[in-house]
């Protein structure tokens, strides 16, 4: 008995210190913005402030475009998910995108307040800031409901509006990423604010792409390095507290010229969802890229940027 007792214990013994080592490598502390700035917020960027927070946004192109092509990302992305779109646009438009609260350098909301509500409130005000009057409106997955609702509640400022992924609609996931997966579960996501594995990123960065062998050292770097802002983890938990369809009947009542992105191979929001952003918005145009995922602007520049240049008049 007493042999088996300390079999058991030399068992407990390993597995704990096994469990600290686990700890211990992937133990991943808050970075400031000041130690993270130096390779995400170089030129061009700046910070703004707006609604309490420093916004990290950045303007480029012609000044005197009198509607500038405003770029909003998705859940756990930043500004620099546009980077490839917004090398070719900035050439014909100015082109403004920022880090939503939540995400990114600009980190949580003070209030935590992440409803669809509240990022139109804070997307607006960011364009007063600005003083940007009328605009051309497009957005990825989150960013993609937060477009479409600003549009529903500022009809007489968006003339354009590019939907890329969209969310909105209620949907079932044919996969959902291993980091949104974890932001959900109590206890676990508490522990994640203090580790972050880098495979976790990884496979979650994976997750979203058609092709998972374009994801490289250096993106998985990017998403991993800007989700460590201080407050980021633990806004994503609040974020997803906060989820929530959108309204189909607001959907419905646009009235405005209406580009649909859509990769094909997008397991987060499948392809349906495309099918009915096209039927409820009169007059609008679905593109969808067969071999792509749930960020085709990202996974394929240029391929996605021909139909919003058509779409945009671009030449």
């Amino acid at each position: 008995m007493k042999i088996a007792f300390r079999i058991v214990g030399v068992l407990l013994i390993t597995c704990l210190v096994f469990a600290i080592a686990g700890v211990m490598a992937t133990w991943a502390p808050d970075r400031s913005v000041e130690q993270l700035g130096s390779r995400w917020a170089q030129a061009p960027s700046r910070f703004m402030e707006v609604s309490g927070m420093q916004v990290h946004l950045r303007d480029e192109g012609t000044r005197d475009d009198p509607l500038p092509i405003v770029l909003l990302h998705g859940t756990s992305a930043s500004l620099h998910t546009w980077d490839g779109w917004t090398q070719e646009l900035k050439h014909h438009r100015r082109v403004i995108r920022f880090d939503l609260p939540g995400f990114g350098l600009t980190g949580p909301s003070p209030s935590n307040n992440y409803s669809i509500e509240a990022y139109v409130r804070f997307v607006t005000a960011v364009l007063d800031a600005l003083g940007v009057k009328s605009f051309v409106l497009a957005g990825n997955s989150l960013g993609g409901q937060i477009a479409w609702s600003t549009a529903s509640v500022l009809p007489q400022r968006v003339s354009r509006l590019i939907l890329v992924d969209a969310a909105g609609y209620p949907s079932q996931p044919v996969s959902v990423p291993l980091a949104f997966q974890v932001a959900r579960l109590p206890g676990i996501r508490t522990l994640m604010e203090y580790v972050l594995p880098r495979g976790v990123v990884m496979q979650s960065v994976r997750n979203v792409y058609g092709d998972p062998s374009k994801v490289t050292p250096e993106l998985v770097d990017r998403y991993y390095e800007l989700s460590l802002r201080a407050g980021n983890r633990a806004a994503l938990a609040h974020r997803f507290a906060q989820i929530g369809s959108g309204d189909v009947n607001q959907i419905k009542a646009l009235k405005l010229p209406t580009l649909i992105v859509w990769g094909g191979k997008d397991r987060l929001i499948p392809p349906d969802n495309a099918k009915r952003f096209e039927a409820d918005i009169v007059g609008s145009r679905l593109v969808v890229f067969d071999e792509l995922g749930h960020v085709p602007h990202e996974e394929d520049v240029q391929s996605t940027l021909q139909p919003v240049k058509t779409f945009l008049n671009i030449q």
